[in-house]
C-alpha cells in the first residue's frame, strides 16, 4: 500500500507485517525528505515509526484515545491520520503544525507542545470515560526525554492509585534532546540491561503493572505486546525499548544534533546554507562565549540548563569541558530553577537560560524560590520573540507581561549582542538583584546605543540614580536617547528600537517631525525621572514591544503618565491566541510596521 493511498487507519489490519514494514519505510522517506528540505524534529519522528504503526493497527483511533507526549514524536501518526500530504508533497509542507492539534485531526486528543502532561491527561480521559460510563481504550506514549519532568511523575503517582483500562507507553530512547539526567533514567538503563527483570523497578513501586519490549522497531512483537495489554482493567507500563533516529546513520550517531533541525544534505547530515543564521543560534554562541569566561574568570559561576543545553551552545565538547560549573536537570523546568535559587543561597552564581515559551512552566518558582528572597540569580530567556518560533505552544510573546509582574526581579532588554554582553557581564558579577535578561528576536552585533555598555557594566550599581525599585541599583536603570526631538518620543524596547529609529526616519520625511527615539533598557519597571523629562516636551510618546501589549511595558508607561497631559501609544501584539501566522503578517495586524505608526502617529497629533 501507498502511503498516500490510506485513506482510514482501520485499513492497516488487513496489511501483513511486510506490507507494514514497508510502509514504515514509506514513513521514513517522508520525514527525511520533508525535514532534508525544511527541517524540523526527525530524530524523535524515525524513534516512534514502527510504534505508531502498532498502536493505529491495535487501537481503532479516534474512538480509541491516543495521547502523545512532547508531540514532536507525532509526525509518523499524523501521516496514518489522513495528513500524509503534507510530508509528502512540498506545496503543502506547511500545512500542519510541529504538533498535535485536534484543530488539524479528530485524531488528536488535546494541543500538546509541553512535555511531561500526557499520563494526567490520559488519566483524565479514563476517569471521564467511567464517568459518563462509555467504552473505550486511553493510551498515552511518553519518552524521550519526558519523565524528568514533574507532572510526569505526579501523573503516573495519581495512575498508581487508578482502577481501570490505561495504557501508558513508555518510549525508552535513552535520550531527551541531549543525554538523560536523574535517577530515573539510571533505573531505565537497569531495566533495559535486565530485559525488565531488574529488582528495582520505578513503575511498579508507584503501583503500576509493568511489561518489557527489548525491540521497540520489531512490527510483530510490538503488535503482540499492544495486544497482550489491550484490554487491562488496571493502570499498565509497556516500557519499550527504540533507537532515537532509527533508520537514519548520521541521526543514530548524533541524536542530539537531529532532534531538531534545519534543512541538510542526506547524503551527509551536513546542515545546509539557508541564509542568515537565526538570532537564537546566534546569541546561544554569545552566550556559551560570556558563561565559559566567566566561569575561567571565577568559580562561583554556573550554568544551568533544562534539557536544552545545544540552545545556550554548550555541546558535548562543552559540556564536558564546564564539569560542574554546567548543569542539566533534563526537562524540567520548574526544578532548575529551584536548584539555582539554592546555588545562588549557597555562594554560587547560577545561570539558567531557557525559552521563553517554557520559562511560564516555573513561574512559581521564580516568584517564590528566588525573587521573594532577592537571590542572585541571572535567567537568560531565549525566542521570547514574534520573529522566534511561531506554533501556537511555542510561541514567546507572553515573558513581558508574566515576568514584569514579578516584584524584585528586574527584566532586562538588550537591543543588541554587544549590550547583551555588557548586561550579563554585570549581571554575573554581582549579588543584589535576580535578574532576567530578554534576548532580541533580530541579531545585531551592535546598536548604536551600545558604545557605553561596558563602561555602564563595569560601573557600581551605587552609582545609579537612587530610586526605590529594584532595578534602580542596575546600571542600566534610566533610559538611553538615542536621537534627541520633540513633540513625538519612540519608546523601542529590545527587538523593536530598529522599528523606532525607522519610524523616526519616516515621521521626519513625511511629516518634518523630527521625533525622540529612546532605549527604555528594561521592562520590570519605568525610568521615572526620563519619563517626566520626556512627557514635558512631547505631546506623544509610543511604545513598541515585541510580545502582548496588554500588562506588558507600554502598559507601565502609559499607567505612569496618566496624570500628565502627554497621549501614550502603546503598541504590541494584541491579547488573542494566533495558532500559525506570518511574521509579516502579525506586524501588519497589530499596527506595527513604520508607515502604519506614522499613519497613527498623524491621526492622534
Amino acid at each position: 500500500m501507498k502511503l498516500q493511498d490510506l485513506k482510514d487507519t482501520s485499513q492497516l489490519s488487513a496489511l501483513s507485517f511486510p506490507e507494514l514494514e514497508d510502509l514504515a519505510q514509506q514513513i521514513r522517506e517522508a520525514l527525511l525528505t520533508k525535514a532534508s528540505q525544511v527541517g524540523g524534529h526527525l530524530a524523535p519522528n524515525l524513534g516512534v515509526v514502527e510504534l505508531t504503526l502498532a498502536l493505529h493497527r491495535t487501537f481503532n483511533s479516534p474512538a480509541g484515545k491516543l495521547v502523545f507526549d512532547v508531540s514532536h514524536q507525532t509526525y509518523p501518526h499524523k501521516m496514518l491520520t489522513g495528513r500524509a500530504k503534507a510530508f509528502l508533497d512540498p506545496a503543502h509542507f506547511g500545512d500542519v503544525s510541529g504538533f498535535t492539534s485536534p484543530l488539524e485531526s479528530d485524531h488528536d486528543q488535546f494541543t500538546v507542545g509541553h512535555t511531561s502532561t500526557s499520563v494526567a491527561l490520559a488519566l483524565g480521559l479514563a476517569k471521564a470515560r467511567d464517568l459518563l460510563e462509555k467504552n473505550y481504550h486511553v493510551v498515552t506514549v511518553i519518552g524521550d526525554g519526558s519523565l524528568s519532568g514533574g507532572e510526569a511523575f505526579e501523573g503516573l503517582d495519581a495512575a498508581g492509585d487508578y482502577r481501570g483500562n490505561l495504557i501508558i507507553i513508555v518510549n525508552d530512547n535513552d535520550f531527551s534532546i541531549a543525554e538523560n539526567h536523574g535517577g530515573i533514567y539510571a533505573n531505565l538503563a537497569e531495566l533495559r540491561r535486565t530485559k525488565g527483570e531488574a529488582h528495582k523497578n520505578y513503575f511498579r513501586a508507584l503501583g503500576l503493572d509493568y511489561r518489557y519490549v527489548e525491540d521497540g522497531h520489531d512490527l510483530q512483537i510490538l503488535c503482540q505486546a499492544l495486544e497482550a495489554v489491550r484490554d487491562t482493567e488496571r493502570p499498565v507500563v509497556l516500557h519499550i525499548h527504540t533507537v532515537k533516529g532509527k533508520g537514519y546513520p548520521p541521526a543514530e550517531k548524533n541524536p542530539e544534533l537531529f532532534h531538531s533541525t534545519g534543512p541538510f544534505d542526506r547524503a551527509t547530515g551536513k546542515a545546509l546554507a539557508a541564509g542568515q543564521t537565526d538570532a537564537a543560534t546566534l546569541f546561544g554562541a554569545d552566550t556559551e562565549r560570556i558563561l565559559k569566561r566567566a566561569i575561567d574568570q571565577d568559580k562561583h559561576v554556573v550554568g544551568i540548563t533544562a534539557g536544552t543545553p545545544s540552545m545556550m551552545g554548550f555541546w558535548k565538547p562543552e559540556r564536558n569541558e564546564a564539569g560542574r560549573h554546567f548543569i542539566d536537570v533534563g526537562i524540567a523546568e520548574p526544578a532548575a530553577v529551584s536548584l539555582a535559587a539554592g546555588l545562588a543561597k549557597g555562594g554560587a552564581q547560577p545561570l539558567f537560560a531557557v525559552r521563553s515559551t517554557f520559562v511560564q512552566r516555573a513561574y512559581d518558582q521564580i516568584a517564590q524560590d528566588v525573587c521573594i528572597d532577592s537571590l542572585p540569580v541571572t535567567f537568560v530567556i531565549f525566542t521570547g520573540s514574534l520573529y522566534a518560533m511561531h506554533d501556537i505552544t511555542h510561541q514567546g510573546l507572553s515573558d513581558i507581561p508574566l515576568l514584569s509582574s514579578i516584584p524584585n526581579l528586574t527584566y532586562l532588554c538588550p537591543t543588541s549582542a554587544a549590550e547583551y554582553e555588557a548586561m550579563l557581564t554585570w549581571s554575573l558579577s554581582q549579588r543584589d538583584l535576580s535578574v532576567a535578561i530578554k534576548l532580541p528576536g533580530i541579531y545585531q552585533e551592535d546598536a548604536p546605543v551600545a558604545a557605553s555598555c561596558a563602561a555602564l557594566a563595569a560601573a557600581p550599581a551605587a552609582s545609579a540614580a537612587p530610586a526605590a525599585s529594584a532595578a534602580a541599583k542596575t546600571p542600566f536603570s534610566t533610559y538611553q536617547v538615542v536621537r534627541e526631538g520633540s513633540k513625538v518620543a519612540l519608546l523601542g524596547l529590545g527587538t523593536f528600537l530598529p522599528l523606532a529609529e525607522e519610524a523616526a526616519k519616516l515621521l521626519k520625511e513625511q511629516c518634518g517631525i523630527d521625533a525622540t527615539v529612546v532605549n527604555p533598557r528594561f521592562c520590570s519597571g519605568v525610568d521615572k525621572a526620563g519619563l517626566r523629562r520626556l512627557a514635558v516636551k512631547h505631546e506623544l510618546i509610543v511604545t513598541l514591544e515585541d510580545g502582548r501589549a496588554e500588562g506588558g511595558f507600554g502598559d507601565k508607561v502609559a499607567a505612569f503618565c496618566g496624570t500628565d497631559s502627554v497621549k501614550v501609544l502603546v503598541k504590541g501584539i494584541s491579547q488573542e491566541l494566533v495558532r500559525k501566522y506570518s511574521v509579516e503578517g502579525l506586524l501588519e495586524k497589530n499596527g506595527l510596521t513604520a508607515p502604519q505608526l506614522v499613519a497613527e502617529i498623524q491621526e492622534l497629533l
